[in-house]
């Protein structure tokens, strides 16, 4: 959802030259990471405690031949250009993204510093490379865009609330574009296929939740289906209880959301992916240029049923959704 760019790449290939060496040995390597959530213990274990499992994996010891540079908006996106500016003063060897907006933001920031995205949408559409098998710039990573998810994501609340007439969709204007999605979900037909009309409401961060959820309840929906956003990720626990308050069954855009309310989650495994982009880090610490390293596309995709919320709700999850679970939360 993101408009296509189309990229050149002769500049960025010409200012490969000091990028594109193996590191010296015993040269300790700096690996810088930003995302625009906070690190709370749900997040380091989705993101960075995978990836630094994937490093030893591969050889790497922290402290000993890399280190990492952190830097965290903690839900506020605002900050992100900032702290990125302060990771690129640094240098990294590699500079690691989490989520969409970190990503894009880095690369219009460099054309030289080698990038890894985790977690993204389509990086062709999103301008970040110019194909999949040869991204041609300073940027290679992982998606977690998957065809139809949202389709399913809302399929299933249909499946889980049978009589649901109407759906929303929240979504952050920093993180998609209101314009693109309702011509997206106009286009599905859901009326049509599952018999609900689906409305789309915007938060920006949590001055708006109450907001938003008070257009829910007077609208009368049914269910509602949360995007993935770092700043949703932050404030998860509130936009849980307001699920709650206002007994309204969720589903979201990975697990960790499910700690405080949420329903469920259908969403590729975010931990598979960060454990993954270690790959991709320890070929460009050895040499290869993010260019020349195929973008990769998540391929498990996860069902987490959360019971707790269930029964918060009054509701029976029916079994052939337990079934086909990949996590139940007792």
């Amino acid at each position: 959802m993101h408009r296509r760019t189309v990229v050149g790449t002769v500049l960025a290939l010409l200012a490969w030259p000091l990028r594109g060496i193996a590191q010296p040995a015993g040269r300790m390597a700096r690996i810088g990471f930003i995302s625009g959530a906070a690190p709370d213990p749900a997040m380091l274990r989705t993101f960075v405690e995978p990836l630094r499992q994937g490093l030893r994996e591969l050889g790497h010891v922290e402290g000993q031949n890399y280190a990492f540079e952190f830097r965290w908006a903690d839900g506020k996106p605002e900050r992100l250009p900032g702290l990125l500016a302060e990771l690129i003063a640094l240098a990294p060897d590699v500079l690691v993204t989490a989520g969409p907006r970190p990503a894009m933001l880095a690369k219009d920031a460099t054309t030289t510093i080698p990038v890894v995205a985790v977690a993204i949408d389509d990086p062709v559409e999103m301008g970040l490379a110019v194909s999949h098998a040869r991204p041609g710039r300073n940027i290679t990573g992982l998606s977690g865009s998957f065809q139809g998810i949202l389709e399913k994501r809302l399929q299933l609340m249909k499946d889980i609330v049978p009589a649901a007439r109407r759906f929303a969709v929240l979504m952050n204007p920093f993180t998609y574009r209101r314009a693109e999605l309702e011509k997206y979900l106009q286009k599905q037909n859901f009326e049509g296929v599952l018999g609900v009309q689906v409305m789309v409401l915007e938060a920006r961060g949590p001055d708006d939740f109450d907001a938003a959820f008070a257009t829910m309840a007077r609208e009368r929906v049914d269910a509602v289906a949360v995007l993935a956003d770092a700043t949703f990720w932050t404030h998860r626990a509130r936009l849980g209880e307001l699920c709650i308050k206002h007994r309204l069954p969720s589903v979201w855009g990975a697990a960790g959301y499910l700690d405080a309310g949420g329903l469920a989650s259908y969403q590729g495994d975010f931990a598979a992916m960060s454990r993954r982009a270690a790959s991709l880090v320890d070929k460009i610490l050895k040499g290869a240029k993010p260019g020349d390293i195929p973008f990769e596309q998540a391929t498990k995709l996860e069902l987490v049923v959360n019971l707790k919320a269930a029964k918060a709700l009054g509701l029976t999850i029916p079994q052939r959704v337990l079934v086909s679970a990949d996590e139940v939360i007792q």
